[in-house]
């Protein structure tokens, strides 16, 4: 396996790259949905589910009305007295992140849609132990004192799946689904992509197999599922894609699936990539009717990775939900090292490690008065969902890391005798229908924050980061200079440099 991407193409590529993101400064930008002008304003339809309203950065003062982002609002405090369970999914996915530095890349703080907090603490892996045996993954708790509203105490609890050494992973079966429309013909959309997908060939086993559909108008196979031992055969097809027409994305989709099932491993590493900017115009186009299909679609036993790419345009709800639906995750691609993260630093993530991931954390009434789940808020589940293994919930990757923060108000009078409360969780093996159910109790063993570990802290620099360009109501005496020493005081352990970047892009935050 080759474990870098090629130099040459990096530099290519970034080329490409400097010069669309230069557009930004051109008196237009330019989507699908119309244009903005700054001196003359939108021109075309919002785009549904787009947030042009929002306390950090809207999508109107940016000039990004036709990019689409779906609406929440962040979770408030609940008495534990009232509803002492909180339950949900795991979230895996790590687009937001990645897509909130392009907007500070490009001198704007992001539209507040556009933030989610849990997708920014788990773009970042952390040093978190490995599971041992047959078990699929590891759970562990820490808890601190609040270092942004005293008195108050935060309880991190991570998840770490199991890893398989690279010579035993199983053989896969890729389907690379590409849409080439109209409006993927700026060089940071179809060019990174292909640039991106290459490497990825490039790096794989002679033992693995890559088919290629692309849609505009229409669904095509450009290449049917061949061996990676013909890797150039793949690379010639992948580097002749070029764009024309509107974005029938259901039916991508669909052929896509139906391709990869009729390749299908028994055992091995099925999945489906696609790569766009979301921008679905033909066809089935309506975000309920899209999540739908893939709903459909999941039951295959085929996976999902959706990437993002791009400018004026991007359906990040969409995309977001099509992802979060169909046993899948979703990343944002916006530079050639986001590609090196995604398809050659973490590519083990491609391989599912363990699915419907939930957790479900009872808290002790006579220790915790009111607690506040940070981030997640669409990957929020009914009591009842917990045990339902009809319901849906993350996928968590080979070797990946996930992280949940929950703030905590204590209750009077606490015992330290008593737990604060107990976490269960449950996953299924990748080819079960199924769920095997755990628990862990939460101690009563709580650290000033500034004696927490590593992970801890830099946890809720993210999470803080998160809060800030939310314009969180309950970010106390949080500052971004906060954010940067917590974040520049747990660096130990940084796969990638991905955390001294942190630091550089909360000085840029800060400034804007």
């Amino acid at each position: 396996m080759k474990f870098t991407l090629k130099i040459s193409m990096l530099l290519s590529f970034t080329v490409f790259l400097l010069a669309s993101c230069s557009k930004n400064n051109d008196d237009t930008l330019r989507g699908n949905s119309g244009a903005f002008d700054i001196n003359g304003g939108f021109s075309g339809e919002l785009a549904p589910g787009v947030n042009s309203t929002g306390g950090t950065g809207t999508a109107d003062s940016l000039g990004l009305l036709g990019e689409g982002y779906n609406e929440y609002q962040e979770n408030d405090f609940v008495l534990t007295i009232d509803e002492a369970v909180s339950t949900f999914s795991i979230d895996a996915d790590g687009a937001s992140y990645a897509n909130i530095r392009r907007f500070l890349n490009n001198g704007n703080l992001p539209p507040q849609a556009a933030v989610r907090t849990e997708e920014i603490m788990n773009y970042f892996e952390m040093d978190y132990p490995y599971p041992t045996g047959d078990a699929l993954l590891r759970m562990n708790a820490e808890v601190s004192t609040c270092p942004w509203t005293p008195g108050n105490q935060l309880l991190r609890i991570g998840v770490r799946g199991k890893d398989i050494a690279a010579e035993n992973l199983p053989g896969s079966n890729f389907v690379f689904l590409v849409d080439v429309s109209g409006s993927m013909s700026s060089p940071d959309k179809l060019e990174l992509l292909k640039a991106s997908l290459i490497s990825f060939v490039e790096f794989l086993p002679e033992t693995d197999r890559v088919a290629i559909v692309t849609y505009s108008g229409s669904s095509d196979v450009i290449l049917p599922s061949t061996s990676v031992a013909q890797s150039q055969i793949i690379i010639s097809a992948l580097s002749s894609l070029s764009t024309g027409g509107g974005t029938n994305g259901a039916q991508g989709i669909i052929t896509a699936y139906e391709i990869a099932a009729a390749n299908f491993i028994e055992g091995g590493n099925n999945r489906l990539i696609i790569g766009t900017d979301g921008d679905f115009n033909i066809g089935v186009s309506n975000q309920d009717d899209l999540v739908t299909l893939i709903e459909e679609k999941r039951e295959t036993g085929i996976y999902l990775t959706v990437l993002g790419v791009g400018t004026g345009n991007l359906q990040d709800g969409k995309m977001e939900q099509i992802a979060n639906n169909g046993n899948g995750t979703y990343e944002y691609l916006d530079s050639p090292a986001q590609a090196q993260k995604v398809f050659i630093d973490e590519y083990k993530k491609f391989y599912a490690a363990a699915k419907d991931v939930k957790m479900q954390i009872t808290f002790n009434d006579s220790q915790v008065a009111a607690y506040r789940l940070i981030g997640y808020e669409n990957r929020l589940l009914a009591t009842e969902d917990f045990e339902d293994d009809t319901k849906d919930a993350g996928e968590l990757g080979l070797n990946q890391t996930v992280t949940a923060l929950y703030e905590i108000v204590p209750a009077a009078g606490g015992s330290f005798f008593s737990n604060l409360g107990t976490i269960d969780y449950r996953y299924k093996e990748t080819d079960a229908d199924v769920s095997e159910a755990f628990s862990m109790p939460v101690p009563n063993e709580i650290q000033f924050f500034e004696n927490s570990s590593e992970n801890m802290r830099f946890t809720a620099a993210a999470a803080g980061y998160g809060m800030l360009l939310w314009g969180s109501e309950y970010s106390g005496d949080l500052t971004w200079q906060k954010v940067i020493d917590w974040s520049q005081n747990a660096q130990s352990y940084d796969p990638g440099g991905h955390r001294a970047e942190f630091v550089t892009l909360a000085e840029t935050a800060a400034g804007l």
